[in-house]
C-alpha cells in the first residue's frame, strides 16, 4: 500500500513539473509567461524577481514609445516590450525585442542564432532590404530578425533598392536583433 501511495505522489510531482511553462520559450503567441493577451500591468507580477524599467520617452505625436525594459537581478537586459497603447497599463504588448540569448523557440532559434539556423528551421516569409539591415520575417512564428548588411558581400551592402534572396545571405551571418510582434 505504501508503495502505491509513493508511486502516486512521485507521478503527480513528475507530471506537475512537466506541465510547468518554460520561462524562456518563444512561441507564436507567447514568450515565457508573457502572452499576446498579457496586460502591461501584469508584468510586475510575472517579473517579480527581476527589475522593470519604464522608459517614458515621448508620446504618440513624436513617434516615440514608452518601452518597458525587463532586467535580471544583475542588471542585464532580457526583453524590451513596446505596448500597443502608450501610457496605458491595461494595454497589451505589440512588440517584444528579445535581447537575452536564453530565450529560444522550440527549434532552438534565439538572439545568438545565425541565418543558416533560421533558414534551416523556418520558412522565410520575406526579406526586406533597408539602409543598414536586412529584415527577415517569419510570419508563421510572428518573428522577425535584423541582420547587419556589413555581413553581406560588398556588392549587396550599399543599395537598398535591390532585392536580396536568401541564397545571397551568408550562412554564418549573425542576428542583430530578434523581435516577436503581435499585430491585432
Amino acid at each position: 500500500m505504501n508503495k502505491i501511495i509513493i508511486l502516486l505522489i512521485a507521478t503527480t510531482i513528475i507530471y506537475s513539473c512537466s506541465n510547468e511553462k518554460d520561462p524562456y520559450l518563444i512561441s507564436k503567441n507567447s514568450i515565457g509567461h508573457v502572452s499576446d493577451t498579457t496586460m502591461i500591468k501584469d508584468l510586475i507580477q510575472i517579473f517579480k524577481n527581476d527589475s522593470i524599467r519604464n522608459d517614458i520617452s515621448g508620446d504618440s505625436f513624436t513617434g516615440k514609445f514608452n518601452d518597458i525594459t525587463i532586467l535580471d537581478k544583475e542588471g542585464n537586459e532580457l526583453l524590451e516590450i513596446t505596448p500597443k497603447e502608450d501610457l496605458d497599463y491595461t494595454s497589451t504588448a505589440k512588440l517584444i525585442k528579445i535581447i537575452d540569448p536564453k530565450y529560444k523557440t522550440k527549434k532552438g532559434i534565439g538572439s545568438s542564432s545565425t541565418f543558416k539556423e533560421i533558414r534551416d528551421n523556418y520558412n522565410i516569409s520575406s526579406i526586406q532590404n533597408s539602409l543598414r539591415n536586412l529584415i527577415i520575417s517569419i510570419n508563421s512564428a510572428n518573428l522577425y530578425f535584423t541582420i547587419d548588411k556589413n555581413q553581406l558581400p560588398s556588392n549587396l551592402r550599399y543599395n537598398s533598392n535591390i532585392d536580396i534572396d536568401k541564397a545571397q545571405i551568408p550562412d554564418n551571418a549573425k542576428i542583430n536583433d530578434l523581435y516577436l510582434q503581435w499585430i491585432n
